[in-house]
Order: structure tokens, then sequence, then C-alpha cells
């Protein structure tokens, strides 16, 4: 084992300051749950003025919100039932993301929709759909079009080419959800809000039958504290209904939850699109390359058990597997190729009994004690979504928040925003003679830091050994796991390998790499 790279700050320091600050003040508004919903909303509220504190029991987005099939898509799948005006909101945020928010960590990407002889779509009806949503896109991405089985066989090598008729093309998007969802919290911690993660919510606290804050853990210290505000706010996804038997116990369930699973699989051959497979008249299934890998899903299916064991069974892989062969080759299916597994739950709308094709949409409840609950919602319009709800906030009676909210800006970027292709150039022409960098760790830290690369960079020309990998065969480097320690909440082997690096995905996450960034964090955090 190579010496372990040190640096001077201790976390413990920045945790404790964290709940001294949570326990010391009332705050306008507590959100309890970091994931796409919590993170959207604690930045939005932030950025117009008020005092947001957030807790999660878990991580940030360390459930559900990292276990999303990476697309920031219009969702040509709406289309289907005729969804119109949603597909052009989807494509407006998507915009907004890709080239003024976050265009560091969001990519576009081409996809192949395949029509099989005997499949469930014609040419002419695909070919009019991706039309259709190119036109809602205002054709930013390129003209939706019907393609040759060889054009796109020499793009996507993995594409099976027998009985195939023809290939409908679209562009959409795709981005790394940890890594949007860290700099999403980063940028609400810019604003003004105070976050804790691993902070878990035991009870709520009341005044006069009013939610008036919560009763906290600090899971890593086991210190208790208690935070006050005058709004609380439930974003805790699948856990939604357990919080607001704590604000009423005799609360009916208001939410279903649906499992989607993913495989991540090595490529054998290079994938430069991304296939849409359609599965029936109504689903699809993805393979994305991601991170130098292939993702494939999702699967959905009703689950009633305890969010916290959510996973991909054995049952899961096989469909997926399954579904892909619709349109990939056998030999790029092999089971050995997995690297990775994962699966998160949907929260659906109405509470069990109610099985008609619930949609993906936000709703927003006020319970008995005043406190709001928020369940449901998307990546692509998660900045949407933290507007509706905050507007929502602002009209609860008797908080007079409104009053103390000030008009935030259309769009805001995400820290690091910048072109990635200039931040990697930079990276490498920027370096003391002797001091080069690789250009595969230039490129990643690019697309997944933008601009906040240069202090990595910085940290590796201070300590070279944290520019040394943490498996030789990943790009990711030590600088990163410093970095997630000191700048980005990471307090365990899994912040740091599964969201914020992509260490587990890429299935380099071994006991001897997990070994090492155990020991680095026992340094960092004593106590815990």
């Amino acid at each position: 084992m190579h010496s372990m790279p040190t640096l001077g700050a201790n976390r413990t320091a920045d945790r404790a300051q964290a709940r001294a600050l949570l326990s010391s003040a009332t705050y306008d508004l507590l959100i309890i749950g970091g994931g796409i919903l919590g993170t959207a909303v604690a930045w939005t509220a932030a950025q117009s003025g008020l005092r947001v504190a957030m807790v999660d029991g878990g991580d940030f987005a360390g459930a559900t919100s990292s276990a999303s099939s990476k697309l920031v898509h219009g969702g040509l799948r709406y289309l289907q039932t005729g969804a119109v005006k949603l597909v052009a909101e989807n494509h407006k945020e998507r915009r907004a993301l890709s080239t003024d928010v976050a265009p560091h960590l969001v990519n576009p990407l081409t996809f192949f929709v395949p029509v099989y002889k005997g499949g469930p779509h014609s040419a002419p009806k695909l070919g009019a759909g991706v039309f259709l949503y190119s036109a809602l896109s205002a054709f930013r991405d390129g003209m939706g079009h019907v393609a040759t089985a060889a054009t796109a066989a020499q793009q996507v090598p993995a594409l099976k080419t027998e009985g195939l008729r023809s290939v409908a093309v679209y562009g959409d998007h795709q981005m790394n959800d940890s890594r949007v969802a860290v700099m999403t919290v980063r940028a609400a911690v810019d604003s003004g809000a105070v976050v804790l993660n691993h902070a878990e919510v035991t009870g709520l606290r009341f005044v006069g039958g009013r939610v008036s804050g919560a009763e906290v853990r600090d899971r890593l210290t086991g210190e208790e504290f208690g935070v006050d505000a005058r709004l609380v706010l439930n974003a805790t996804g699948p856990w939604v209904d357990h919080l607001r038997t704590m604000e009423d116990a005799g609360s009916a369930p208001s939410i279903r939850l649906s499992k989607g699973a993913h495989v991540v699989l090595r490529r054998k051959a290079p994938w430069n699109a991304a296939l849409t497979i359609p599965i029936d008249k109504y689903r699809v299934s993805f393979a994305i390359p991601w991170e130098d890998h292939v993702l494939l899903g999702t699967t959905d299916e009703e689950y009633t058990g305890d969010p916290a064991d959510v996973r991909a069974t054995g049952a899961d892989v096989d469909q997926i597997l399954g579904e892909a062969a619709h349109a990939i080759r056998d030999e790029h299916l092999d089971r050995d190729l997995i690297t990775y597994s994962f699966a998160g739950l949907r929260v659906l709308p109405g509470g069990p009994g109610q099985t008609a094709a619930a949609k993906r949409e936000t709703v927003v409840t006020e319970g008995r004690g005043g406190m709001l609950s928020v369940a449901g919602g998307k990546w692509t319009t998660y900045r949407h979504i933290g507007r509706v709800v905050l507007d929502k906030l602002a009209h609860v009676p008797g908080t007079g928040l409104a009053e103390d909210m000030s008009t935030i800006p259309r769009t805001v970027p995400l820290p690091g925003v910048a072109s990635p292709n200039a931040v990697a150039h930079r990276l490498l022409v920027d370096r003391e003679p002797g001091a080069r960098m690789d250009p595969l760790v230039a490129r990643h830290l690019a697309t997944h830091y933008g601009t906040l690369s240069f202090d990595l960079a910085r940290m590796i020309d201070e300590d070279p050994a944290l520019g040394r990998p943490i498996h030789p065969d990943g790009p990711d480097v030590w600088a990163q796991v410093a970095y997630a320690v000191d700048h980005e909440w990471a307090a365990t082997a899994d912040d740091v390998l599964r969201r914020r690096t992509t260490t587990t995905v890429r299935g380099l996450d071994t006991p001897e790499v997990r070994a090492e960034v155990d020991a680095f964090l026992a340094e960092r955090f004593p106590q815990a």
C-alpha cells in the first residue's frame, strides 16, 4: 500500500459547526430529505433569501436520486400519451441545464430507436414521433429522423442487425445524477443554506399543535440536537409517509412505490450513441454509454418492502438483460461483463390500491400540523420543481414567508460551470514541466467538476500522492477523495466510492480500495 495522502483540514469541525448552527437559530424553512426535491427546494429557497436548513438521514441523493437512468430528457415516450405540453416543458428545462446551468455535468447524446420486423412500432410512426419530439425542442438537437441500420451499427457495433428495418434518431442529454446533486447542495450552501447529511430525524417538534421543527441525531457521532423552523418540508421520498405519521399517527398512506433497477456492464466495443429499445407499446428499455461503461434499464414494478432494503435482484438482472437482448447482440450482454447493479424507488402519488398508470408528477400536501410533504419529481425538471414548491411554501398562511422572499433570477448556474473541453484543455496545458496530467484524468475531472477541477489540480501539485489513481483501472484519483471529504460532505466509503467518484460503478470498489478509503476517513473523523 502506498503512503496515504493527507491534508490538514479536519471535517469533524465542520460537522460540529453545522450542528451548532442548526440548533442555535430559528430557520424559515427546514427541509428533511436531501434528494432531488430537497436539494432543489433548498437551492431555490436559499436564493430567495430565506434561512434554509436541510438534513438527510443518509447521504445527499443517497437513495433514489442517485439510482436514476442518468438522463436529462424530454420524455419521448410521453408523446405516446399525448402529453405534448409536458414534453415541451421538459425540453425547455433540459436546454437550460445543458447550456446555462450545468454544461459541465450534462452531456448531449444521440439516441437510436431500432425498429425490428414484428416489433411494437412501425418506422413511419416512430419517424413522425422523433420528428415531433425534436420539433418540440425547436430542433436544437438536430432534426429527428430515420436512419439506415448500417449507419446505426457503425455507431453502436453491439446493435443486433437481424430483422432491423430502420432506426429512428433523436437527441437528448445525460448526466451523473450524484454529481449534479452534490453540486446543487453546494450551490444551496453558497446561497446561505446550512446542511447536514447522516443526520436522522427522530421526531418532530410542535408548538400548539403545529410542527415547529425536528429532533435530529447525528448518525456519525450519536449526538442529538433540535432544529426550529417556521415551516418544515418533508421531502423524504420513499419515507414520506413515515414522517407524516410522526406528524399525525392516523395519516393515511399518500404514495405508492415503484422499483426501477439498472445494470452496468463493461463495454466490448465503442458505444457512440444510446439505444431506446421499445419493449411493448408503452415501455422502453435504455442502453446508454455511461462512465466508459454501458448502463441498461430500467424495470417498473410495485414495491412494498422497506425502502432501505431496495436492491437489484437476480430476477431484475434477468429481466434487464432479456429486454436489452431485443436489440443488443448476446456477446455484449455476458454476465461476466456486469460491474454493478442498483435499484431505486419511484414515488408515485396515491396510496395502495390505485394501480392506474400513475403520472410522474410532483404532489404537495399539507398535514394536520402544518408540515408540507412533497413527493414525486425527476431530475430533468428539478429546477422547475424547486420553484413550484417554493411558490406553494410562500402561500402557506400564517408563516409570513412571502414577505421575506425576494425574486430569484431565472437561471443560476451550478458551481464549476464551464465547457468541459475548455477545462480539460487547460488542465493539460497549464502544468508545470514534469507535472503532466493523464489526459483521461483531465477529461474525467473536467466532466465531473468543471472549473472546480483546478482546485483538485492545485491539491495534486501540492501533494503528488493525491494524483495517484484510487484504482489503477479507473480515472478517479485520490484528490477526489480528499476533495469529497473536505468540500462535498462525504463521510463514509459509500459516499466517496459510489456517489462522489465513479469507482463503484466501474466495478473497482475492491476490498483493498475500500480499506484504504476507510483508513483515510478514520483519520478525518476520529470520533466516528
